[in-house]
């Protein structure tokens, strides 16, 4: 090789790493830029702080394709930031809000569906506190302000900033009390919006979830809460910085069959009883369990449910120490043809999932419906056990919380709402 070619080379390769070390630097600045938190107002996260980069302009280009959050918040931030967009305060609020069923098997504290079995609250401004209460629990819910509606309002005011008045709850429960269907979930929910509403004040969605947040913040855990805000079945984490939740399909057809016994189930209890570590082995069994799970639901393979709801880190501790008729209820259920059985939330309640249901459940009856044999198998388990209880059948719901009445109403000349609110 001629020495002219060898210059050339040593050019090139100087003038590559020249280039290399200018993209360096630039990155490096981009990288050093001056990042603040996020107000306050943005999220209800406490212990959380939030730090995005003020020129949305000069980053809009490195933002990842996946980033689907990132870029609608940026879009929302380019044309109005949603909590500065400040609602009229109204008189009163009715809410209604799903029950829920929490863990499906082996998705302990992250996965829940949303039932449709729904509570009604009403919430207006007062002159005296009062809690009235009819349904499901009643007696039993406290009336002061310990009880769940009251702490999601209080909640929604102080992400409102504004102090809460004095205010007159109704409560129209049909969602069985501490069953393992959600009831405390729904309450908090149902306040949440209720507050929201009163205070006239709106929360930011895509980017933070903010009413995630604040609900799960109170729960501890999502897979009440998400279901019973988004309806469906959700599959909620906390990332680090705050609660995420996706929603997994529902098969087509899929019907509930649950056994609610007469029995209250506290889930302070049901935790109690539960180990403090968790064995490998045990760990693996769950991890496959819960893949199993979200692959039938995403494939609509419903005959794989059966292994998808299977568990060792909460059911065989609860089913021994506290509802011994657990797992006869479970095979029964199966052997009289339910896709899969499993204890709702922290129980007593035991759920099983059967298919056909793509008609009306009184006038279609198909070959594949099994929900009245799964339900005289469950019944018949129960007897057996000298439990006293109620069976329901019922089936997902595709829509969570959502307001039926509000004065004064949102709807205008130009815009009506569903349900005219």
């Amino acid at each position: 090789m001629s020495s002219s070619d060898n210059n050339k080379l040593i050019a090139t390769a100087v003038g590559a790493a020249v280039a290399g070390a200018a993209v360096a630097v630039a990155a490096m600045k981009l990288s050093e830029r001056k990042r603040e938190p996020i107000s306050p107002r943005h999220i209800y996260n406490p212990k959380t702080t939030y730090v995005f980069d003020d020129n949305l302009e000069d980053v809009e280009g490195i933002v990842l394709p996946h980033n689907h959050e990132e870029k609608m918040r940026r879009r929302i931030a380019a044309r109005v930031a949603v909590e500065e967009d400040n609602m009229t305060p109204r008189r009163s609020v009715t809410v209604r809000v799903p029950a829920t069923s929490a863990n499906v098997g082996p998705g302990y504290d992250c996965v829940g569906m949303a039932v449709d079995l729904w509570s009604e609250v009403t919430v207006e401004r007062a002159d005296k506190f009062e809690i009235i209460a009819k349904g499901e629990g009643a007696e039993q819910m406290p009336k002061d302000d310990t009880n769940y509606l009251v702490v999601g309002v209080k909640a929604a005011f102080e992400a409102a900033n504004k102090p809460v008045p004095i205010l007159k709850y109704y409560i129209d429960c049909k969602i069985p009390y501490a069953r393992g269907l959600g009831s405390s979930s729904a309450a908090i929910v149902a306040g949440i919006i209720a507050g929201l509403v009163l205070a006239g004040h709106r929360l930011p969605c895509w980017g933070s979830e903010a009413l995630l947040q604040i609900a799960a913040g109170i729960e501890g855990h999502p897979d009440n809460v998400a279901p019973a805000i988004y309806g469906g079945i959700q599959i909620g984490i906390h990332d680090g910085a705050r609660w995420l939740t996706e929603r997994a399909p529902i098969p087509a057809g899929l019907q509930l069959v649950m056994f609610i016994p007469d029995f209250e189930g506290k889930t302070s209890a049901a935790r109690n009883v539960l180990k403090p570590t968790i064995a490998r082995e045990d760990a693996a069994f769950n991890i496959g369990r819960v893949a199993m799970l979200v692959h039938s639901l995403c494939t609509n393979n419903i005959d794989n449910l059966k292994w998808g709801v299977q568990d060792k880190m909460h059911q065989p501790q609860r089913g021994e120490h506290l509802y011994k008729y657990l797992y006869p209820m479970v095979e029964a259920a199966e052997r009289a043809g339910a896709c899969c059985a499993y204890l709702s939330g922290a129980g007593p309640t035991v759920m099983a999932l059967t298919s056909g249901a793509s008609g009306d459940i009184f006038t279609q009856r198909e070959n594949e419906r099994t929900d009245s044999a799964v339900a005289r198998a469950m019944i018949q388990t129960a007897e057996v056990f000298g439990i006293q209880g109620k069976l329901l059948v019922t089936t997902p719901v595709n829509e969570g919380a959502r307001v039926v009445n509000v004065d004064p109403p949102f709807s205008s000349g130009d815009i009506t709402y569903r349900d005219n609110i």
